[in-house]
C-alpha cells in the first residue's frame, strides 16, 4: 500500500531548522517504508491562514510503502507520534506555527470520512504547497475522487501565494 504524506514546518525543533526537521523526519518515515521513500525535493512557501508575522513554511511530499494490513488510521497514529517528537503542539487556533506537520494525502485508493481522518485529504487539490512537490514525484497520479491528474490540478490552481523549490538541498 503507497501512502502519500506532505510535511511542513514553519518552525525550528529540537532537531534544528525547519528545513532540517523536515529532512530529519524524512529519514523516519523511510524506516516505515518497506522498499526506498520517493521524496520531492523541499519547498518553502508562504504561510497561508496563519496568524500575522508567522514564518514561511518549508514543505516536501514523500511517498512510502506499507504492509497491506496497516491501516490509514494505524499510518495516522504512527505520524502522530512522530509530530509529537519533533515538539508539534496541538494549538486549538486552526493554522498555528509548528515544528513539523504530517498530512496523510492519500493511502492508496482508499477513501474515508471519520472524525479522525478524511481520505483522500480534501484541501489537498487546493494547496500547491502539496500539489508542487506532489507533482515532482507522481505527475501523472489521479487522487482518489479526481479525475485529473495531479499536473493538471497543480495547473489549475492560481499563482498565489506563491511557492519555490528550493535548491542544493
Amino acid at each position: 500500500m503507497t501512502a502519500l504524506i506532505g510535511l511542513g514546518a514553519n518552525l525550528a525543533s529540537d532537531f534544528g531548522s525547519p528545513a532540517e526537521s523536515i529532512c530529519l523526519a524524512l529519514f523516519e518515515l523511510g524506516r516505515l517504508s518497506q522498499t526506498e521513500i520517493c521524496a520531492s525535493a523541499l519547498y518553502e512557501s508562504e504561510a497561508v491562514g496563519c496568524p500575522p508575522g508567522s514564518p514561511n513554511f518549508i514543505n516536501a511530499v514523500v511517498a512510502i510503502s506499507l504492509p497491506r494490513d496497516h491501516g490509514a488510521e494505524e499510518l495516522l497514529d504512527l505520524l502522530q507520534i512522530i509530530e509529537k517528537d519533533f515538539g508539534r503542539a496541538f494549538d486549538p487556533q486552526s493554522n498555528a506555527p509548528r515544528s513539523l506537520d504530517l498530512d496523510l494525502l492519500c493511502f492508496g485508493s482508499t477513501t474515508c470520512s471519520s472524525p479522525r481522518l478524511d481520505l483522500p485529504h480534501p484541501r489537498a487539490t487546493l494547496r500547491r504547497f502539496v500539489l508542487e512537490p506532489l507533482a515532482e514525484i507522481a505527475p501523472d497520479l489521479i487522487l482518489p475522487g479526481q479525475i485529473e491528474p495531479v499536473r493538471e490540478l497543480l495547473d489549475c490552481l492560481p499563482p498565489k501565494p506563491w511557492v519555490r523549490r528550493l535548491s542544493g538541498i
